[in-house]
């Protein structure tokens, strides 16, 4: 941690940078923001939401240079990466709503993505162009075919300057491979081959190849009635190119080597953290359900989300997490209307800071929560636009479960459960976040 950015004890300072988006009441159920992913070196920041549409941001040049660092970003390409559809064989619409965004790394000027709905993953070219051809010979400049009598002499092309387009193309479609919703993609560390998991299967891909894919696991029973868990989330080792995690709604998380066989239904780690029987409840199974798995920046280390709690697991330790969070204890008594209201079954996403010394996960009445892993201390901040002026700094947030509440305190009995932080980011190598609030994309930084 930048120690420029923390106060006396240790802690990140935050303080609010920008926030995108329309007012709530403007908002329809497509702007809602269905994923958020930064790229390599966090120059862009890519968002996809519930219309089908990718909104992708570039930092702002100035911002990342001034003095003191500002995390700005401006709008840099939108474009609809999918559209509804209907499959008639089993007579189900499928949605446009965009599940997941994967960059690759960066290779030549373009930039690459993969998204995904629940049933095709699509490659996008995002490429500049600020020169235009002009003087063709066989067309004119409008790209009206000339007429070949017309043409008496030959022209030598000359390339003009233009202004600055982004265009958006689809490289690559990858469909037809999954019967059920695809709930995760996961670039290799190769940056030749991605998987594809969805409730019972993971597919391998290869960039190169939309006609076929790879089944490498299968959990599927013969008899569906038997069917006790499904695949809630997987992703490929940063490093290790044979190896991938996928965790389940049971609680458990598998590690599998692609060396080991071609069908990775033998797993070669399985973690899971025994269940304290004093906690056993009606609710126990959901709660344990794990929404989000994320590796290590190292390679080390891998977080699990569940509803309640963000476990670190040391990848050589399989007994049990070597660190736990609770995001939301104080919820622990309100299961009960959370089941009722299905609010027990959000799928809370989590992420490493760029050094993997902090965790962010998301929470409701718009809070998200920081757990530094270095001081044990974390943070509740609240994303509202209340305080939406630059350089504002974040007053952590304090949630009280009964008797007499203090001043700075919100009562656990008003909180907004419609309004929940599922998706957030952070910036691969400075103290900058970006935080999925319903339609709006809040950008905080600490505080230079």
């Amino acid at each position: 941690m930048d120690c420029a950015g923390t106060s006396s004890n240790g802690d990140i300072q935050w303080c609010f940078s920008q926030v995108k988006g329309t007012l709530e009441d403007d908002a329809t159920e497509a702007d809602i923001i269905s994923c958020v992913e930064f790229n390599h070196d966090g120059d862009l920041l890519a968002t996809g939401d519930k219309g089908g549409r990718v909104v992708i941001f570039q930092r702002d040049p100035i911002s990342k240079n001034s003095i003191p660092r500002r995390g700005e970003y401006n709008v840099y390409s939108t474009f609809q990466s999918h559209e509804p559809e209907f499959d008639y064989l089993k007579s189900l619409e499928i949605e446009e709503k965009i599940n997941k965004i994967r960059w690759l790394k960066r290779k030549n000027p373009a930039h690459f993505l993969l998204s995904t709905n629940d049933k095709t993953i699509k490659l996008w070219k995002v490429s500049e162009r600020d020169k235009r051809v002009e003087g063709y010979n066989t067309k004119e400049d409008n790209g009206t075919i000339r007429d070949p009598a017309c043409i008496t002499s030959l022209r030598v092309p000359t390339i003009r300057p233009m202004e600055l387009m982004v265009e958006a193309s689809p490289r690559r479609i990858f469909a037809n491979a999954h019967t059920y919703h695809i709930n995760s993609i996961s670039v290799n560390s190769d940056q030749e081959t991605y998987l594809s998991a969805d409730d019972l299967r993971i597919n391998l891909w290869n960039l190169e190849v939309t006609d076929q894919s790879y089944n490498i696991v299968d959990i599927k029973p013969t008899n569906m009635e038997e069917l006790t868990e499904v695949i809630t989330a997987a992703e490929f080792h940063p490093a290790e190119c044979n190896i991938l995690v996928y965790s389940s709604s049971k609680g458990t998380i598998r590690l599998c080597d692609m060396r080991s066989a071609a069908l990775c239904d033998q797993h070669s780690k399985l973690f899971e953290e025994p269940e304290d029987p004093t906690n056993r409840s009606f609710f126990s199974e959901i709660i344990s359900s794990i929404s989000d798995v994320k590796l290590s920046n190292s390679g080390r280390y891998m977080i699990s989300r569940d509803y309640l709690s963000v476990k670190v697991w040391d990848l050589q330790m399989e007994t049990k997490p070597v660190e736990c969070y609770p995001v939301h204890e104080y919820l622990r008594s309100k299961l009960c209307s959370l089941y009722e209201n299905d609010c027990i079954f959000d799928k809370f996403e989590c992420c490493w800071s760029g050094n993997d010394s902090a965790i962010m996960t998301g929470s409701y009445n718009n809070f998200f929560r920081v757990f530094d892993r270095t001081t044990k201390r974390d943070l509740t901040l609240e994303a509202a636009r209340d305080i939406a002026r630059p350089r504002t700094l974040l007053k952590p947030r304090k949630v009280c479960t009964g008797g007499k509440r203090k001043k700075d305190e919100i009562s656990v009995d008003c909180l907004d459960f419609n309004k929940k932080i599922l998706h957030t980011a952070w910036h691969p190598s400075e103290n900058v976040v970006a935080v999925a609030a319903t339609n709006n994309l809040f950008l905080f930084q600490d505080k230079l």
